[in-house]
């Protein structure tokens, strides 16, 4: 590759620590929170995930856009390959890119789709530097500067729900089971896994007002940021908790529930970003692979009584899921539909439509 064509810039970590790298994305200087991935691949469906916005993300593989970025292709009124429509990451930080692709359904290089949506990318950055940093550090402010440099910005100080849900009520599917799907930022591949089963998903606002609306089972999607910003959503949470109606969360679906609960969420020290995070059904001995990406958990400790751990993380102990002990709620803090990663956990879905079959008898 010659370097000579490439842009420099520089990032810059909240610590002081600066590293110099080659642009091959749109030239502008950006803030956001610094996080990494550990996944080898998957990287149109990480970039795409709402559950990314306003963080500056680096993949600890070092070889990244060799199979460029598929083909838009729609089915269900989704695209396909995609988490969403959009990137939504603030920024691209890796080691080594791949300026020739191949791949049958290729359409485009990652960097030519990184300039499309306005998204700066570095490469040449040493990135297994950057993640020692970040892991014995924890997570942190991190900027891009090109030319004029730019204060530092913290994401987690606003809304970020607010900017990737969906704004008006949408409807797929004609299936017999109703859904009602609260869209904090949902990856599209949730919406495909409830649509295997029979169902019609309602896919409606973050702070949607649904106490008029006739659904068979609730699903709380994931999504980016704090979940202590999502003070509507909580509030119709407590709610749908007085219901003995099934309900599934997902992610930060997860944790508004437990905080609607009563339980409590704090912040993990650099967050659980791979496709390889271990868990354990608590009170079997069945452990699962997931595919994760979230900074934030819930306080085993705060849980109310009427809950139970359901899954637990084999890495660090902290809560993965919740189950309520008379009622058919549950939640997983890692995400069962993958996409991308291992779908072990796949079977919850069907675990969720069959709770809405016995709730319908």
């Amino acid at each position: 590759m010659t370097f000579k064509k490439y842009i420099k810039a520089k990032l810059i970590l909240e610590d002081g620590t600066e590293f110099t790298g080659y642009s091959f994305g749109y030239e502008g200087s950006v803030a956001g929170e610094i996080v990494f991935n550990t996944a080898m691949t998957g990287y149109p469906e990480s970039l795409t995930d709402p559950s990314y916005r306003g963080q500056i993300l680096v993949l600890t593989y070092p070889l990244v856009g060799n199979y460029g970025v598929p083909a838009q292709t729609i089915n269900n009124n989704m695209p396909e390959h995609f988490e969403s429509e959009h990137i939504h990451i603030a920024a691209l930080i890796i080691s080594d890119y791949s300026e020739k692709y191949t791949h049958w359904n290729a359409a485009k290089s990652l960097g030519n789709w990184l300039k499309e949506e306005k998204v700066p990318g570095l490469f040449g950055i040493d990135t297994r530097k950057l993640t020692k940093i970040i892991r014995e550090k924890g997570v942190m402010l991190a900027k891009i500067v090109f030319e004029e440099d730019i204060p530092f910005f913290d994401p987690n100080q606003t809304n970020l729900v607010d900017e990737v849900s969906i704004l008006k009520k949408k409807t797929y599917g004609n299936g017999k089971h109703k859904i009602l799907l609260i869209d904090c930022g949902v990856k599209l591949n949730i919406i495909r896994y409830l649509l295997r089963f029979d169902t019609t998903v309602i896919r409606v606002p973050w702070d949607y007002d649904y106490s008029g609306e006739d659904y068979d089972g609730l699903f709380i999607s994931n999504g980016p940021g704090n979940p202590v910003m999502c003070v509507p959503t909580i509030n119709n949470l407590k709610n749908s908790l007085k219901d003995d109606r099934p309900l599934f969360g997902i992610c930060l679906g997860h944790q508004l529930t437990a905080l609607a609960s009563g339980a409590e969420t704090y912040k993990l020290k650099f967050g659980h970003r791979s496709h390889n995070q271990p868990v354990l059904e608590t009170g079997t001995n069945k452990a699962y692979l997931t595919s994760q990406n979230h900074g934030y958990a819930v306080a085993n400790e705060s849980i109310p009584d009427d809950w139970f751990i359901y899954f637990e993380n084999l890495n660090d102990g902290s809560n993965e899921g919740l189950k309520h002990k008379s009622k058919p709620i549950f939640t997983t803090q890692f995400h069962p539909e993958a996409s991308s990663g291992p779908t072990d956990t796949a079977f919850l879905f069907e675990v969720f439509i069959k709770e809405i079959e016995k709730w319908k008898e």
